[in-house]
């Protein structure tokens, strides 16, 4: 056994005796080796049966993987990057600081989602410039822009309707005064156990022909026009509103079109008469025929399908009277448009109008309830209408007048308005109408016959946007 052995040659220390295998440890390198650990010296530390957390992970610590560690090999890697391993510094696929970004931002518009679509944290709100969002539009949306509506523009929306109520307010308290007289005298001639004579009787028919009969008559046909008159004034200022824009009095008396809704009223009014006549007229001739049991049957079976097919009529063509304002078509030619676009949307135009009138109705009343009280504690008023007496006083006719008035001007702009909004709401979901309204709002401005273009329908050339 030699004192010293050469460098690469193994150790004879480390054989074992003849035919026993090697006491060195399989995989170990002999000494003089790179990596050979001589006696005495501290060795590796065995490792660990698991990774320590962030082990192999990029950060200050630990470089990340494929990053080529500086060697002999590689003298002009030999030094780290700048700022590599120092607090705050920023690496490939690590976030940087808040406030500042390492790439240069997107081009204006770049990845925008579309009106609709899914945004950055959330949807895209649509553009209101008259307090009505210029999209398909909700139960809430059409009660609350109505409001809105009315509330942005106060002296065209409760300035006019005060002006055409008072105006048949007055017209009505004349009336009312003729036939509150004629069934004042109808009370007097038939009293409880008595027997009126023929002369009393001649006088009431002669009363009840000639002024009471009239006066209803012609109070029914002025409310009428009063609401025809309102609601199309009323369309050409909430229809210029949604676009943001305020209309002065005069200018929404020349676009109201005053003409064409009346004579529009006027076709509604007789559709609305006409759809009862075949089944009145069925009846009547059955009854003249002796034919009772089929009067009956038809009355009953008739009467209710009737009543049915009216409120079908009633709410399909709720839309006329704006598409004539807005649209500037004929009477006729509004009909057919409301009829066209309600198709498919009764249930819904059948509820929101019902709704709007339960509100309208309790509102009107509560509005009143004060007058009421007013007429019945102060004025000693009875309040009905077969309990009015001739001497019914015309403060009682002036305290009911003005409640009327304060009550139509509360609540017609908001009834109006639910339906021009109606009318707006399905020409968005149909026509693509919310496109143009956004267009035309840019602009501060718009001439009758652009305001006009903005409304028209798509012609056969131009294919609708598809349907929401």
């Amino acid at each position: 056994m030699t004192d010293e052995t050469q460098p690469g040659q193994p150790d004879p220390d480390t054989r074992g005796p003849v035919g026993q295998p090697d006491q060195q440890p399989h995989g170990t390198q002999p000494y003089g080796q790179p990596g050979t650990q001589r006696y005495g010296q501290p060795g590796p530390a065995s490792p660990p049966p698991f990774p320590p957390p962030g082990y192999n992970q990029p950060g200050p610590a630990n470089p990340p993987p494929g990053y080529s560690q500086p060697g002999p090999t590689n003298p002009q890697f030999s030094q780290p990057p700048p700022g590599y391993g120092q607090p705050g510094a920023q690496y490939y696929g690590q976030p940087g600081p808040a406030g500042h970004s390492t790439f240069p931002p997107p081009p204006p518009g770049y990845g925008l989602p579309r009106y609709g679509q899914p945004g950055y944290g959330g949807w895209n709100v649509a553009p209101a410039p008259g307090g009505v969002p210029l999209r398909p539009l909700a139960l809430g949306d059409i009660f609350n822009g109505a409001i809105t509506l009315a509330r942005r523009n106060p002296a065209a929306t409760f300035g006019l309707t005060a002006i055409v109520m008072t105006i048949y307010g007055v017209a009505a308290a004349l009336l009312q005064r003729l036939y509150t007289t004629g069934f004042a005298n109808f009370r007097q001639t038939f009293q409880p156990g008595q027997q009126p004579t023929q002369q009393q009787v001649d006088n009431l028919v002669s009363s009840l022909v000639g002024e009471a009969l009239p006066a209803v008559l012609a109070l029914a046909v002025l409310a009428l026009i009063a609401h025809a008159v309102l609601t199309g004034l009323l369309s050409a200022v909430i229809g210029r509103g949604i676009l943001g824009h305020k209309v002065a009095m005069a200018q929404a008396w020349r676009a109201g079109r005053v003409g064409a809704v009346v004579g529009a009223t006027v076709l509604l009014f007789l559709i609305g008469i006409a759809i009862p006549v075949p089944v009145v007229a069925i009846v009547v001739v059955a009854a003249l025929l002796h034919a009772a049991p089929v009067a009956i049957i038809v009355g009953v079976v008739g009467g209710l399908g009737t009543v049915v097919f009216e409120v079908l009529v009633v709410t399909r063509l709720s839309l006329t009277l704006p598409a004539v304002v807005l649209e500037r078509v004929s009477p006729r030619m509004a009909i057919r448009r409301s009829w066209q676009l309600s198709q498919g949307s009764f249930w819904r135009l059948f509820g929101i109008l019902w709704l709007t009138a339960i509100v309208v109705g309790i509102a009107g009343y509560v509005v009143t309830i004060p007058f009421f009280v007013f007429e019945v504690a102060v004025l000693g008023a009875s309040g009905g209408l077969l309990t009015a007496s001739a001497s019914t006083s015309v403060a009682v006719l002036v305290a009911s007048a003005v409640g009327s008035v304060i009550s139509a001007t509360v609540t017609r702009p908001f009834s109006a308005g639910v339906s021009v909004l109606l009318y707006a709401d399905l020409r968005m979901r149909r026509e693509g109408l919310d496109l143009m309204l956004r267009d035309a709002a840019q602009k501060q401005a718009l001439t009758g016959d652009e305001f006009a273009a903005v409304w028209q329908p798509p012609t056969a050339q131009q294919a609708p946007p598809p349907a929401w």
